[in-house]
């Protein structure tokens, strides 16, 4: 295995879900005004809907915490159907006590997309860095919006979208057609998601397989942007056993 990445292999995607979860409740109980980073897309909804239940059964209180999102789609407002604002206050803001004043979601209708995503790095910098960050990982090892060939020390920036993720949104989950996928996004960059005090991980389904072995396994290279988590002293990769078929370790 290379680098630092702690590897946990659950048995299903409903384990991944509650293991993300354990971890992140588990971080906001140490310190309820965690600053908490958080990614979009199917694969963390099972985490969201179980911190949601972790907040009506079990008292979990995100009352003094901060979020920042990943990444926006550059064009859509947060009242969007598929605007990532309104995937996040639909899957978790809404069922749970975080103050909306301190949800950060990068405006994909900023009147200057580049000061947008200045001001989200000085946001983060400003409440002192993010704790912890949720991610997903993309079929061609991408992270947010981060492709392959992305700089290991990127920052939040517009970024245009390849033809295979655009395609990735469009299978009728998200988008009905590729013509309906925004060309461009907002994302924070690699760089950005590094300087997070921990980090971590899902991946469900064979699908996600060679992502994760080039990841996990392969080099510290931009032509797999998860891999330039392995040198990160915090990072945990939660996967199912079939996103965990491709891994010789595994």
């Amino acid at each position: 295995m290379a680098g630092n990445i702690n590897l946990v292999v659950c048995d299903d995607a409903a384990a991944v879900a509650r293991e993300a979860a354990r971890r992140f409740a588990g971080e906001i109980c140490a310190r309820p005004g965690a600053v908490i980073g958080l990614a979009t897309g199917s694969t963390p909804e099972a985490t969201y809907a179980e911190l949601a239940r972790m907040h009506r059964e079990e008292g979990l209180s995100f009352a003094g915490v901060s979020t920042f999102n990943l990444d926006e789609y550059l064009g859509l407002d947060g009242t969007h159907e598929q605007s990532y604002r309104y995937f996040m206050h639909d899957r978790l803001f809404r069922h749970v006590d975080v103050q909306p004043w301190n949800t950060f979601v990068l405006n994909g209708k900023a009147a200057n997309a580049h000061l947008e995503c200045q001001a989200f790095e000085q946001k983060i910098l400003a409440l002192g860095g993010v704790d912890i960050w949720l991610l997903g990982i993309g079929g061609n090892g991408h992270i947010a919006f981060n492709e392959p060939g992305s700089s290991v020390d990127s920052r939040t920036r517009v970024v245009n979208l390849t033809p295979d993720t655009i395609a990735a949104n469009s299978d009728g989950r998200f988008f009905k057609d590729a013509a309906e996928v925004p060309r461009c996004a907002l994302s924070a960059g690699i760089g950005t998601i590094r300087e997070a005090r921990k980090v971590v991980l899902l991946a469900t389904g064979s699908s996600k397989a060679g992502a994760i072995a080039a990841a996990v396994e392969g080099d510290f290279t931009t032509d797999c942007p998860a891999s330039l988590l392995q040198d990160h002293p915090d990072c945990t990769f939660i996967v199912d056993r079939d996103a965990a078929s491709g891994l010789k370790s595994a």
